[in-house]
C-alpha cells in the first residue's frame, strides 16, 4: 500500500512510550496514526510531510 506522510508528531531526541503517535499518514483517503512499537528516544526521523511511502518503509529509529 502506498501512503503519504501528513504530519510528523515527534522530533529527534523526543522520548516516546509504546503506542505514542510518531507520524500520521494518509492512505486510501484515511488518516492513519503510526505509533511507536517500543518505548525509547527518537534517534532519527526518516520521513517528512508530503513524502510518499510504501509498506515496510522505515519511518523512524528508536533506541
Amino acid at each position: 500500500m502506498v501512503g503519504k506522510i501528513l504530519k510528523v508528531e515527534k522530533k529527534v531526541g523526543d522520548r516516546v512510550e509504546e503506542d505514542d503517535v510518531i507520524v500520521v499518514m494518509e492512505a486510501m483517503k484515511m488518516e492513519i496514526p503510526i505509533v511507536a512499537p517500543v518505548s525509547g528516544v527518537i534517534k532519527e526521523i526518516k520521513v517528512e510531510p508530503g513524502q510518499a511511502v510504501e509498506a515496510e518503509h522505515l519511518l523512524a529509529e528508536i533506541e
